[in-house]
């Protein structure tokens, strides 16, 4: 076993482990704003050029609370998901173990709005004012709901898969313009297509080619949920075994219910 290898399993908590769970879009954000904006829907989608969410979109219909179900968590013919976010994650398959923590949130847990937003509140702190204040007018646009995160990891590979729950045209918005962004600057490697799933995309970050370490990320949007998954191990990535996971994760989250 390589060196890389054994440092990904030996050390769960490492920097690197730590990063690639924080990071999902990070990349994207970096590029866009110019500064690190540590986590939440923030790091997906920021242009200093764009306008705050217009009205239409800030007052989006919500749906009445679910009818009693045989599952206490699912979808609704319009997209929207109910239930607990953890619930909706992707349970732990055969030949994975819980991966690293997400930053002061365990390696399974779910994020509420105002947790989110007080981390927000935090990042913000080194950003200038001006910025700051239109930071805050997007995120107060997104209608931001909750968060959910879970972590895997086998003897080569660790795996993060976020769930974002907010509105949902802006859900659509962010994820066609990650993916316009990703495929048009020529700064990332291009991923593999997700079979079934047109709306996701992956694209692999820089690296050159005898990098003993590689990352991918992948985005999707499913309803009122934008699916961020973050790949990270020893190259080359099982690169269909990481799509697999996602499907799988798409596939639960399907409309107009999830499965159990």
């Amino acid at each position: 076993m390589s060196d890389s290898t054994e440092t990904l399993q030996s050390d769960p908590s490492s920097g690197t482990s730590r990063r690639l769970l924080r990071a999902g879009g990070a990349t994207v954000a970096a590029a866009l704003v110019g500064v690190g904006i540590g986590v939440g829907i923030v790091e997906v989608r920021f242009d200093d050029t764009a306008t705050t969410a217009t009205a239409a979109t800030a007052a989006a219909v919500t749906s009445p609370s679910p009818a009693a179900s045989t599952t206490p968590f699912g979808a609704k013919s319009n997209g929207n998901h109910f239930g607990s976010l953890r619930d909706l994650l992707l349970p732990m398959p055969d030949g994975y173990g819980p991966g690293p923590d997400d930053g002061n949130y365990g390696n399974d847990a779910e994020l509420t709005a105002d947790q989110l937003s007080a981390e927000i509140d935090d990042d913000l702190v080194p950003v200038p004012k001006e910025q700051q204040d239109k930071l805050r007018r997007f995120w107060e646009d997104l209608h931001v709901k909750a968060a959910g995160v879970r972590t895997y990891r086998n003897q080569t590979v660790v795996l993060g898969i976020r769930l974002h729950q907010f509105n949902q045209q802006e859900v659509q918005k962010m994820n066609e313009y990650t993916a316009v962004f990703a495929g048009d600057t020529g700064l990332f490697r291009l991923g593999p297509a997700v079979p079934g799933h047109p709306e996701a995309h992956c694209y692999l970050m820089p690296a050159p080619p005898s990098a003993p370490i590689d990352r991918m990320e992948c985005s999707a949007a499913e309803g009122d949920l934008l699916v961020v998954l973050t790949a990270e191990g020893v190259a080359p990535l099982p690169k269909d075994k990481i799509v697999n996971l996602l499907t799988q994760q798409l596939d639960r989250l399907a409309r107009p219910g999830a499965s159990a």
